[in-house]
């Protein structure tokens, strides 16, 4: 039975701690800690957890945990998963992994001497949607792929950036292109592949509390000539999400779409019902994943300490995603083409660069403790 701690009891702490409660016979939360320690006895009592509440994480280690979640704001990461990875603690961070390269090196190195377990969370990769999605492209039946849309629409209100941490480059670390668009950048890598470079705009047209963007597009070339677009926001109603490659064959997306063309004695495009159909036929008969988003990555999580079956997001992976999320903020900030990777002289690899060189769009002046234990939106389930 793997003993487990919850350190942050804010709003995404309840996805992690449901996830863990499915798997009773695998493993018990032992602790819940927060700098807030009245918030991590609310998140006792909300679950009916046999456990403790601490507002000293380092405390952790004297009950001998296994496992950590790390749910806290993005610039506590890196010091947070080092303590315990080197403390022979497995780690499981919320996204983003760090608010730098240099950080995720930190974290990644720390993993490698420890032989300890770091799996960053991308819990969109953990839906049944996505995982047909990926098994369609690796199948080849669309043909190479040419062109990805990437879209990532949220919508959060001005409030949103009232909370003490968010909105600035210090603590976030970023705005919607780290903290929203990393599901859909990681996606993108997981099936496609890191690009070759990218130009970007961002902005921040609806959130004047806030440092950080609302709203960024990149494009992304690759080595083989395709193109990727990713359009990263928090303006947007309606919060559509969905990826849609462009193969030669044949548009395949998440949500499931398909169509395929072939071409008339003109060159004008007729619909190539056989190849649809092929399409069809080979999405429905894809099994369904067992355990879906959090469930899923958890279930990961325990599957790779209890046999030593392989992490689907580990610290690398993580790195990866950052590093594209760098990228975009380094060729919006100075309006040149940024190509990868990012090498550690770059002024962009450190927080103290990235704050020194990026965009900052208005003065956060606004800064609340805590909002209202109210439910959250953690992205689109890709059916519809």
């Amino acid at each position: 039975m793997l003993k487990v701690a919850i350190i942050g009891a804010g709003a995404i702490s309840n996805a992690h701690i449901d996830a863990y409660l499915q798997f009773p016979e695998r493993c018990q939360i032992v602790a819940v800690s927060d700098i807030f320690e009245h918030k991590a006895v609310e998140r006792i009592q909300q679950h009916q957890l046999d456990a403790i509440a601490v507002s000293d994480y380092t405390k952790l280690l004297e009950l001998k945990v296994d496992v950590v979640s790390i749910c806290t704001p993005p610039y506590t990461h890196a010091e947070l998963a080092v303590h315990f990875l080197e403390a022979g603690v497995h780690v499981l961070v919320e996204k983003p992994m760090a608010a730098s390269l240099e950080e995720c090196d930190r974290m990644n190195e720390a993993a490698a001497r420890s032989g300890k377990l770091l799996s960053v969370v991308a819990q969109n990769r953990f839906k049944t949607p996505m995982m047909k999605l990926k098994a369609m492209l690796d199948s080849g039946l669309a043909g190479k792929i040419v062109h990805a849309q990437i879209d990532s629409h949220w919508w959060r209100g001005h409030s949103y950036y009232d909370l003490w941490w968010r909105g600035t480059w210090e603590k976030e670390g970023g705005g919607c292109t780290l903290n929203h668009a990393v599901h859909h950048i990681d996606a993108l890598l997981w099936m496609m592949g890191r690009p070759a470079d990218v130009q970007a705009l961002m902005t921040n047209v609806s959130h004047d509390n806030a440092e950080v963007e609302d709203l960024s597009i990149g494009i992304f070339r690759y080595e083989g000539g395709a193109l990727a677009q990713v359009t990263s926001s928090v303006v947007h109603h309606g919060q559509e999400q969905q990826l849609i490659f462009q193969g030669e064959r044949a548009r395949i997306s998440a949500p499931w779409k398909v169509a395929a063309s072939i071409a008339r004695e003109n060159g004008f495009p007729e619909p190539n019902l056989l190849l649809e159909e092929k399409l069809q036929q080979t999405y429905g008969s894809l099994p369904d994943i067992a355990y879906e988003g959090h469930q899923g990555q958890v279930d990961n999580l325990l599957s790779a300490i209890e046999t030593g079956a392989p992490l689907l997001i580990d610290g690398i992976s993580g790195r990866e995603t950052l590093e594209v999320i760098v990228g975009i903020y380094k060729a919006a900030s100075t309006r040149t083409l940024v190509p990868f990777p990012i090498q550690p002289d770059d002024p962009f690899y450190s927080r103290s660069g990235m704050q020194a060189g990026t965009i900052y769009f208005y003065e956060k002046k606004t800064a609340v403790a805590n909002f209202a234990d109210l439910p959250i939106t953690t992205g689109s389930d890709f059916t519809s």
